[in-house]
């Protein structure tokens, strides 16, 4: 590719709206341009790049008996209403009516649709598991799409969907495609990705990993111990607390005129807010009270409280809500209230927490030594004792008993257990040996691919743009020819780059007439792994300068050489 020939020109001025190091490259290379908010046209640079990304990912596929299909990207509305997603699912799923006034949709994933082929072709345990596999453009209506590619409304997605027969043949399966992520990664040359617990979320089903890039901007937390034998997504993260023993001492009932908030609580009674309980109340979504218990010091992680109570939706409860259980708004307490008209959850840390400080459900009054084990023991079997706690950075891993630390991630790919979510609400069901009906078992795996190209740049860059892996790069060579004009180095260029190209080399030449400061930042920002440069001061000698995109190496090479010195360093890339 002649550089003057290229699609994409490079910018020297870093864009107004971009705050993270990808999207100012991509926009500033030449890579991507915006057409909407969250919608990019991919130029060729970025092109390239993108199909070496599938190139490796459909490797990988296809390495685990992977069938590769490609389903609409416009879906009608009544598959999703099949599944039930259609009423739970908010906003950016976009939707809209044909011609026929016919409900559609947007696709932003893919279960409703693979279950509709899947069903339709497959119907014995001999034809069992088949994952079947796309390389697709996806929409999501973000609300607030940002950080270029990293969150857009349209991309294009890698999905997967394995059916099996039993549990076990999914847990084996998915194991193999954890491991075919591993590989994939690594491949693209992501310097830092780890596999994480995470919470399956609108998705459904019991087990998932999310697989994060480790990078500053990352929107996604990440819990980890040191030694890295426990990592988790914050939604599902978990500490180690401790309690120190005391002896339960008698329950005390005291004055606490126009205490309600928990700082206020301890700091009248002088206690750290770790021992007090707090009383956090939510109704779901068919207005059922939930009464949450917490310790003072600790904030109620919502998404846990969802997933243990197997609830989609909650919202903190009003006053009045409150006062119809009979509990009193900033004096509440479990203790003497109707259990029928209300569900009750104790987070560990205020069931294993001695003499703690709790409302007495009576204005301006409190209970001071109150303990779970003890005062609660008559209504124990109408509450239930879950983790609910927000994990924070330097709380006690509950592997290692280490201090935690807090990473910042980028979600690249994700796999889910989805068991029976999709097959029996859609009647996916195959013939066992027995001939007996039974609802396929479901696993789903993602990539995003845009993802993946700004997590690159994130974790290898410096501050002249992007350093490229040789296996994902635009071009493996980059030919710049310095004062061009200059008929001899004119004609070594032009002789080298027709070389290359008669041994296929992946290689682009700046044919252009540019300063060698403005051809160098060119190529900086193009990070083309090798680099090649022919001056009239190398020509004298009869030599060209090659350098790598990374700094690692300089040295000079005799003209004749260069081709076959390039394919040798172009075969340790390989290897």
């Amino acid at each position: 590719m002649r550089l003057s020939k290229l699609v994409g020109k490079r910018i020297k001025e870093t864009p107004k709206d971009a705050q993270t190091t990808s999207h100012i490259f991509l926009v500033r290379g030449g890579y991507v341009r915006q057409v909407s908010t969250g919608i990019y046209t991919l130029l060729p640079l970025a092109k390239r790049i993108k199909s070496k990304v599938e190139a490796i990912i459909r490797k990988e596929m296809n390495s685990i008996d992977g069938q590769e299909i490609l389903m609409p990207v416009v879906l009608p509305g009544e598959l999703w209403e099949e599944s039930g997603r259609l009423q739970r699912v908010g906003p950016e799923l976009l939707q809209f009516s044909d011609r026929n006034k016919k409900n559609m949709i947007l696709g932003m994933t893919h279960e409703e649709a693979v279950v509709h082929a899947v069903r339709s072709d497959v119907n014995s345990y001999k034809q069992l598991p088949v994952m079947l596999y796309q390389i697709q453009t996806k929409y999501r209506d973000e609300a607030r799409p940002r950080a270029g590619l990293i969150r857009v409304r349209e991309f294009t997605m890698k999905d997967a969907y394995s059916f099996h027969t039993t549990q076990d043949c999914l847990n084996t399966y998915y194991q193999q495609v954890h491991e075919a992520y591993d590989k994939i990664f690594k491949q693209i040359g992501l310097k830092n990705v780890v596999s994480i617990q995470s919470d399956p979320g609108m998705m459904g089903g019991n087990t998932s990993h999310e697989f994060m890039a480790i990078a500053d901007c990352g929107e996604d937390t990440i819990f980890m111990s040191p030694d890295g034998d426990y990592k988790a997504n914050k939604d599902i993260a978990q500490s180690l607390l401790k309690h120190e023993y005391e002896e339960a001492l008698p329950m005390e009932k005291v004055h606490t005129p126009g205490k309600k908030t928990i700082d206020e609580v301890a700091e009248f009674l002088n206690v750290p807010t770790s021992k007090t309980g707090k009383a956090v109340f939510y109704v779901d979504a068919d207005d059922t009270v939930v009464f949450v218990v917490i310790r003072g010091d600790i904030e109620v992680n919502e998404v846990k409280l969802k997933n243990c109570l197997n609830i989609e939706e909650i919202q903190f409860a009003t006053d009045e809500q409150i006062r119809q259980i009979g509990c009193v708004p900033g004096y509440a307490s479990t203790l003497n209230i109707n259990f029928e008209k209300v569900r009750v959850v104790f987070d560990l840390s205020a069931a294993n927490e001695p003499n703690l400080i709790v409302g007495a459900n009576e204005e301006d009054y409190h209970y001071k030594n109150f303990n779970f084990s003890r005062d609660m023991a008559s209504a124990s079997e109408n509450i239930e004792i879950i983790d609910l706690a927000v994990v924070k950075e330097g709380d006690p891993c509950p592997v290692t008993g280490q201090p935690l630390i807090l990473k910042r991630g980028i979600e690249i790919g994700n796999i889910f257990q989805l068991g029976t979510k999709y097959s029996k609400s859609m009647g996916c069901t195959f013939l066992d040996q027995h001939g007996k009906s039974q609802h396929m078992i479901m696993g789903c795996y993602g990539i995003g691919v845009g993802r993946i190209i700004a997590s690159v740049i994130e974790q290898s860059n410096d501050k002249y743009g992007p350093v490229w892996p040789f296996s994902i790069a635009p071009y493996h060579v980059h030919i710049c020819a310095v004062d061009s004009k200059k008929t001899e180095v004119k004609l070594a260029a032009e002789d080298l780059y027709s070389k290359f190209l008669d041994e296929k080399t992946e290689v682009i030449y700046d044919d252009r007439s540019e300063k060698p400061g403005s051809m160098f930042n060119d190529a900086d920002l193009i990070g083309v792994p090798l680099r090649i440069i022919i001056s009239p001061k190398t020509l004298k000698r009869n030599e060209v300068e090659f350098k790598t995109r990374d700094g690692s190496r300089k040295e000079f090479i005799v003209l004749e050489d260069t081709v076959e010195f390039i394919k040798r360093e172009i075969d340790k890339f390989r290897v």
